[in-house]
């Protein structure tokens, strides 16, 4: 147990079952998280480009599976592309109780910060490095964007990007006060401060399916984080939309988790 963690602090953490059918040890101060659930061909891909950039070099490769179904999560596989971990939720949830599961492991373990990046192969991981080196400068949240400048948008579905830029994006900046331009990016990073801020109580049962990426993104420049926004590039593949959020009632669900994040709903209790 790490000694800035209060062991009456961690006891009280809200973290998912899950079990680590791969742990090869901390190497680097920082690690990329990887969430995922039946991404066949598309998290096999954006391991392969991960390896190729050579990111083992100066992060931790940790892949948190949601209970996948498809295969895709050989042990072999992950060891070959310099995987060092990978945690299976095996509770109830959706991809904030992965998060928790994997944010938790990761503190654990000492990491400094935390890259998270989608298992479905759209964001391009050359970013990655600066990420890092953002937060090794002492940012605590860093979000990807393809929106400004130097950023990519390609294939972005039209509802996807007029939802984004007219409603989640604006609502979250003027309730946070830090001008966000793509708040429904799952690519970031985090400190450790900012993530084991009791302010902040990150490891809750209140956040289980998309409500910690609205919340982070209000709450963090409201407690006085430093934000930044760095331009990456976002791809949908032609014909097909590889998202775990679908239909009309999925995307309202989308809204009202922002709306509820913009309200302080999420805020944890004073004491």
């Amino acid at each position: 147990m790490n000694t800035d963690i209060a062991p009456q602090v961690r006891a009280a953490w809200q973290v998912p079952a899950f079990e680590t059918p791969l742990w090869q040890g901390r190497v680097h101060p920082y690690c990329v998280i990887i969430p995922v659930i039946n991404e066949g061909e598309r998290i096999r891909n954006l391991l392969s480009r991960m390896a190729g950039l050579k990111i083992a070099d100066i992060a931790d490769i940790i892949i948190v599976d949601g209970g996948s179904s498809d295969g895709s999560l050989a042990l072999d596989m992950l060891k070959a592309v310099e995987v060092r971990g990978l945690l299976v939720k095996t509770a109830a949830g959706r991809l904030s109780a992965q998060l928790r599961c994997a944010y938790a492991f990761a503190l654990d373990q000492g990491y400094e910060g935390i890259v998270t990046i989608d298992g479905n192969d759209k964001d391009d991981p050359v970013a990655i490095p600066q990420f890092i080196e953002a937060l090794r400068q002492g940012f605590d949240f860093v979000q990807a964007s393809r929106f400004i400048s130097g950023g990519v948008a390609e294939n972005t579905p039209k509802s996807r990007d007029f939802a984004i830029r007219l409603i989640h994006a604006p609502m979250l900046s003027l309730c946070s006060g830090f001008h966000w331009t793509d708040t429904t990016q799952g690519f970031r990073a985090y400190s450790r401060k900012m993530l084991l801020d009791t302010e902040i109580s990150l490891f809750r049962d209140v956040f289980n399916t998309y409500e910690l990426l609205a919340y982070l993104s209000y709450r963090a420049p409201k407690l006085g984080y430093r934000c930044v926004e760095l331009p990456t590039s976002r791809r949908y593949p032609k014909g097909e939309v590889p998202t775990k959020i679908s239909s009309f009632k999925g995307n309202l669900s989308v809204l009202e988790v922002l709306f509820r994040a913009c309200a302080g709903h999420y805020n944890p209790v004073s004491k």
